[in-house]
């Protein structure tokens, strides 16, 4: 053998699936924090495992072709020894198995690896390049890695490294994987689904230190995932061994780092947004410590970390200044008790709770002067407690099985001094902002803002997984059950319960509840009531089968099948939505090209299935008050803070214009009887190879197609003729079933079934029956991606992406609105708002990633990042349409109602008859894209030059170019019918400033 072979064999050896960021990992068990060893030796070896760290023992023999697989191992380092007649042969190999991963560890007669054509050589280090077994796309990443590149300290900043995932650029954020909307995702935490089920927006949070390695799936997953149609970040925590360590990581971002935003203005001046005042300032100190209980059996990790935040900024108007506090602990446990080689029991326990508080201040912007008056105080708590008990069993070499019960528990809690006292007062800057500052720019109304918030979500969750080796077979069964409870209720503040708001006006113009502005009225207010609550469950489960077979040694086939159920009840207990025999078929293959691990094809099709979040039980199924109603505005009067005592200014109501507009109120909405659930299908082709032992490189193309949606649904001619709104939870454009009444119109009671795709609308005006058009999203991608591995000196990874997000609907959010409530938004308020089909919100065509790290010694060492987006469409929304005398959108509020692709031309005004008017279509992306952004990020690492001691320092800085361009602007086109609104197009959201971030880092 030569000599570099034996000296190989003797040197440590790790062999690293997805070492690199680009590595599409394999998933065989991931949802429950796992990861394998297969591969090919001689027939009747025993193949042995042993963790480094724990001491646990594994055992498997190949099969009659020579192939073995053990799996069900806990992330970490194992030594492998290969064991022939009874003898080793051969020296240990350590082997590095990943998150959600399958090391391939091809073994020679002589108990050596024997691809190591195949693998890159780091040192005594070996880097698996191409895995064999994997049929999915995901992106894995260690806390080591990490630490050489400046990634912000969150899950979503590491998954915005993959290819296809883009950050939403709305006002309620988020992430979109592959087209999706950002309310597709699921997040978990050692198997432990920790996504918020009420919006499915956001997720329970652990510092980064608390992890060992996340995985980040963009398509393709296996069958025991599900409830998502967009991605999956999956994320393992770290775990005691048999040694004791500790350490402290301090992270400092200053105020006096980070950049100033810019002030916005419109073309004509007037403030958009002000920002450059804004300033904010984080901390937090780590300590963590691990080690045995019981050599070999027991061990625990252990962390806690101190957060403080701080924060101050100015309302648009600049003449109110926030400071907002947080000073929170994290606190987070990892217990592993390996009862036997063969049985093992996990505990994991973590609280991200936490409050801020806030204080409003009067402020004069020109001067940068905090008022002296007693600020408004406010007060919001967040997070909860949660963890999970798992057992792995293995019964023989062949058979594993897995449980895990556990809690997810999340909150949110709003509340101020004002709340009884004190109604919230704003006005529109757009129409009302040249009287305000007019009148000086005074405090308007006595509370600090925010709806009144009481929010308690918890998650159970109870699950099995099952594998069983028989031959060229492996076959992986399981089942789960989630119990989803909200207590929740919200109200507007104040004595009277609504929000008022003052806008600009003129005689003639038309407002949100169709009433015509009379004449001598110049200002008006909107005062809007919202409230509503209860407490709802929701119950889903499922089971899943599939057939891992290698069909030879070169081709392996997955064939899945995932059966679900979800069920929605009302606040009583009863059903009020459920879905049940939802099918997924899963299937896919990888077929290793030239049979040593260097070169794979690789495919997979899939379904997928979205459960219905809480909100919509909670708002359809429990009662909401959302109610409209205009006044003239008659000035303002200066009165005294009853909780602070400062003076503000509170407006006088004049005459009520028109009625009440309480055509958005809920009460019990119906349920379609044959109700579909939303699904998508996916279909993945992709190719990786080796370019070299350093270098790789891969190509894969991604189809996505979602052809139904489940939303409220606005219905006022179930049987041909007007009635009040109703407002059923349906599939639009397809059939609907409902129970019909005289009242209504039908023939009799009984129930009446429409194709929604042809009728249930009937046009104000024209009386015309309508429909709504039916829904659909496709996206399509081809990425590329290169990538050198790290080999302790540098590495670098490359991806470019193009894609085409197409459609009449984002999916249960909207973004063109900044409307987040999921399942509930305007795309199906009215059949104009969902009539054209094109380029959708998150479509970025062009996406390139960049990133790299270089160590220049045992001291020194740097990394960089480099993201370039091109721009999404810009997309004009209109308030009226052909054929309807009334409005589709509200003319006040540009966030209300959705809008229509229709603009008005000609005849336009308040005088003019409907029918006169002229239109002209606008297709979605017709004003064009918004500008490409650009990202640039770098970091320098110190390490203490000293033996023994682990102090490293590494100083981040952030958008370092200072780039603040828009990413988001306002939609709305038309205010009133045939007048644009001079806000059109300008920017809501933008980059933020550049920052810079010190960590420091001590191991011992």
């Amino acid at each position: 053998m030569k000599a570099s072979h034996t000296k190989l064999r003797r040197a440590a050896l790790c062999i690293a699936l997805g070492a690199c960021l680009s590595t599409m990992a394999p998933m065989v068990m991931a949802q429950s924090a796992t990861g394998s060893v297969a591969g090919r030796a001689v027939s009747g070896d025993q193949i042995t495992v042993t963790s480094t760290s724990t001491g646990v023992t594994r055992s498997v023999t190949a099969n009659a072709d020579g192939t073995y697989r053990l799996g069900q191992l806990q992330v970490g380092d194992y030594n492998l020894q290969l064991t022939r007649n009874g003898q080793p042969v051969g020296e240990p190999i350590v082997v590095s198995v990943a998150l959600g991963g399958t090391t391939t560890v091809n073994l020679g007669s002589e108990g050596g690896i024997s691809n190591l054509g195949a693998v890159t050589v780091v040192g005594n280090r070996v880097v698996n390049r191409v895995d064999v077994h994997s049929t999915e796309s995901s992106t894995n990443i260690t806390r080591e890695e990490w630490a050489r590149l400046p990634v912000e300290q969150s899950l979503t900043s590491v998954a915005l490294m993959a290819p296809g995932v883009v950050g939403g650029n709305s006002s309620f954020g988020g992430i979109s994987f592959g087209g999706s909307s950002v309310a597709e995702n699921s997040i978990f935490i050692n198997g432990l689904n920790v996504t918020d089920f009420y919006r499915r927006q956001s997720f329970s949070t652990a510092p980064f230190a608390f992890f060992r390695e996340y995985q980040v799936k963009t398509g393709g997953y296996s069958v025991e995932f599900g409830r998502a149609t967009g991605g999956v970040i999956n994320a393992v925590t770290r775990s005691g061994s048999n040694e004791f360590e500790g350490g402290v990581e301090v992270t400092f971002e200053p105020s006096a780092a980070k950049s100033s935003a810019d002030d916005r203005f419109y073309a004509d001046g007037r403030v958009n947004v002000r920002g450059s005042h804004d300033r904010s300032s984080f901390a937090k100190t780590n300590v963590w410590a691990s080690g045995p209980l019981v050599e070999d059996k027991l061990f625990l990790f252990a962390m806690y970390e101190q957060r403080d935040s701080h924060s101050g900024f100015t309302n648009n108007a600049g003449n109110s200044w926030t400071t907002s506090k947080g000073d929170n602990g994290f606190w987070g446990t990892k217990l592993d008790w390996n009862i036997t080689d063969d049985h093992l029991l996990e505990l994991l326990a973590f609280s991200d709770e936490g409050d801020s508080d806030s204080h409003v201040y009067t402020y004069d912007f020109d001067s940068g002067t905090v008022g002296s008056d007693a600020p408004s105080l406010s007060t919001a708590s967040s997070g909860g407690k949660s963890g999970s008990l798992t057992y792995t069993g293995h019964f023989g070499e062949n058979f594993t099985a897995k449980g895990m019960y556990g809690i997810n528990r999340s909150s949110s809690f709003n509340r101020s001094p004002a709340d009884a006292l004190c109604d919230i007062v704003s006005y529109n800057n757009a129409s009302y902002g040249p009287q305000y500052r007019a009148m000086g720019e005074p405090v308007l109304g006595c509370h600090p803002g925010g709806s009144v918030i009481s929010h308690e979500d918890e998650r159970k969750v109870k699950r099995l997984d099952f594998e069983w080796a028989l031959g060229d077979h492996l076959l992986r069964f399981g089942w789960d059950h989630e119990l989803m409870t909200t207590d929740r209720t919200t109200r507007y503040p104040g004595p009277t319960g609504q929000v008022f708001t003052a806008y600009g006006t003129s005689p003639g113009q038309v407002l949100g509840n169709g009433a015509v502005v009379p004449g001598g009225v110049d200002a008006f207010l909107m005062a809007r009531r919202r409230a509503d609550g209860g407490v709802f469950d929701i119950e889903t489960s499922a089971f899943y089968v599939e057939d891992v077979w290698s069909v030879t040694p070169n081709l392996l086939v997955n064939l899945g099948l995932r059966v679900d159920s979800f069920e929605n009840f009302d606040a009583g207990g009863n059903s009020y939505i459920k879905l049940d025999e939802l099918v997924s078929p899963r299937l896919g293959f990888s077929w290793d090209m030239k049979g040593d691990g260097s070169t794979k094809l690789f495919g997979n099709l899939g379904r997928y299935y979205m459960p219905v979040t809480s909100i919509i039980s909670y708002n359809f199924a429990g009662g909401l008050t959302d109610e409209y109603t205009y006044y003239a505005l008659n000035g303002w009067r200066q009165e005294i803070n009853p909780v602070t005592g400062a003076p503000y200014m509170a407006p006088v109501l004049g005459a009520q214009i028109g009625p009440v507009d309480d055509s958005y109120n809920l009460s019990n909405e119906p349920v379609d009887r044959d109700l579909d659930a939303v699904y998508q299908d996916e279909a993945i082709l992709g190719f990786q190879t080796m370019i070299s032992q350093a270098w790789s490189w891969g190509v894969n193309a991604t189809y996505r197609r979602m052809p139904n949606a489940m939303d409220d649904v606005r219905i006022n001619a179930l049987c041909g003729v007007r009635h009040g709104n109703v407002w059923p939870i349906a599939n639009p454009g397809d059939e609907l079933t409902l129970w019909g009444t005289k009242a209504q119109g039908c023939a009799q009671d009984g129930w009446v079934t429409i194709d929604t795709s042809k009728e249930g609308y009937i046009k104000a005006g024209s009386e015309e029956v309508i429909g709504y058009s039916k829904p659909k999203r496709t996206y399509k991608a081809l990425e590329f991606q290169i990538d050198r591995a790290w080999d302790d000196k540098w590495a670098f990874n490359a991806s470019y992406l193009w894609s085409k997000l197409e459609g009449n609907h984002e999916g249960p959010v909207n973004s063109d609105t900044n409307y987040g409530d999921t399942g509930m938004v305007q795309h199906w308020d009215h059949p104009a708002n969902n009539d054209r089909y094109g380029d959708l919100f998150n479509d970025h065509r062009h996406q390139i990633k960049l990133r790299g790290s270089y160590r220049f010694n045992e001291v020194w060492s740097v990394g960089g990042t480099v993201s370039a987006l091109s721009g999404g469409p810009i997309s004009a929304f209109g308030v009226t349409w052909p054929g309807e005398s009334g409005t589709v959108a509200s003319p006040t509020s540009e966030g209300s109602g959705g809008g229509t692709g229709w603009l008005c031309v000609a005849n336009c005004g308040s005088g003019d008859p409907w029918q006169s008017r002229v239109y002209e279509r606008s297709e979605r992306g017709a004003f064009g894209r918004m500008p490409w952004t650009y990202n640039v990020g770098a970091s320098v690492t110190w390490a203490l030059p000293v033996e023994g001691i682990d102090l490293k320092a590494r100083f981040s800085v952030y958008n370092l170019l200072n780039e603040q361009e828009v990413i988001n602007v306002r939609g709305r086109y038309e205010g009133q019918p045939g007048v644009r609104r001079d806000t059109f197009g300008t920017g809501t959201r933008w980059q933020s400033p550049r920052y810079a971030q010190l960590v420091v880092t001590w191991n011992f």
